[in-house]
């Protein structure tokens, strides 16, 4: 018997509800979710991960969309947050090698540029930014909590002092420091297992709380729903895999992680990879 509309609902919802119990700060949806309306949380997580209990948020944005330059390629960022000394952020979550190439964290940072500076304003109004990689993996295989990338004048071996920052963090990372404690939370299934209140409480209120729940599951419908529009507005006729393929492709150019595309996509992480990324023969 042919599904109806309405278990077809049902089921996405019962789907939805099992993918948000497995989910991990780490996870990008969920992180989006955990950012969302809640400054004291992406504070915390900045002073911890630049190093600065003092620092201040005025704002934070999840999903913020960036492009200024026409034909140019826009970013869709995973939390975008300004400091009360005007100084910007960009966190993103980065659970595939492929998604934290360098060139990518230098396109983000480009572009944070271009939207920090009018046409009127000195060069020297550019205000500091900071690009944080928060990678599933140590991406630089040297068991180090937080790597930290700034240009540098090689004749004189001194920093360029340009106002560019660029952190990679490793989510592997463990220990009993707040950075180790937080790579911890944000690998946690469960709010019971983290360290952190902040942590603790947002997991629990988009787990466990109906208001949460509803949010996460909207929050998973629309990205189902954006994924398919495309392709049924343009009413053509492919196979599901054809379908897919297009899809993976489309979220991969919105960041999402390899891994959180093969579960919405319901197919394996071996197999999307190798539409977003194919081998050469």
């Amino acid at each position: 018997m042919q599904e109806t509309e309405a278990q077809k609902r049902e089921r996405h919802h019962q789907e939805d509800l099992q993918r948000l119990r497995g989910f991990r700060p780490i996870d990008d949806t969920f992180m989006r979710g955990m950012f969302k309306d809640n400054i004291p949380l992406a504070e915390l997580v900045l002073r911890i991960i630049v190093g600065k209990p003092d620092l201040i948020l005025t704002k934070c944005e999840t999903q913020a969309d960036l492009k200024r330059v026409t034909g140019a390629r826009s970013i869709c960022l995973d939390a975008y947050a300004t400091d009360s000394t005007g100084k910007k952020y960009d966190i993103e979550i980065q659970r595939s090698d492929n998604g934290a190439d360098p060139h990518r964290a230098r396109y983000h940072s480009s572009v944070m540029d271009v939207e920090n500076l009018d046409k009127d304003q000195d060069y020297r109004e550019l205000p500091d930014t900071y690009v944080i990689f928060i990678t599933e993996k140590d991406y630089y295989k040297a068991g180090k909590p937080v790597y930290v990338i700034q240009n540098i004048n090689l004749t004189l071996g001194l920093p360029f002092e340009d106002g560019t920052h660029i952190l990679y963090v490793n989510g592997e990372y463990r220990d009993d420091s707040d950075i180790g404690k937080l790579m911890h939370d944000f690998n946690c299934t469960s709010a019971e297992d983290m360290n952190f209140d902040l942590m603790a409480e947002r997991t629990r209120y988009l787990k466990e709380n109906p208001k949460g729940v509803g949010s996460m599951c909207k929050a998973m419908e629309e990205l189902r729903v954006e994924s398919y529009a495309e392709g049924k507005a343009e009413g053509v006729e492919i196979g599901k895999m054809e379908q897919a393929k297009k899809t993976a492709l489309r979220l991969s150019r919105k960041g999402n992680s390899v891994e959180e595309i093969a579960d919405l996509l319901g197919y394996d992480v071996d197999t999307v990879s190798s539409w977003i990324a194919p081998k050469a023969c």
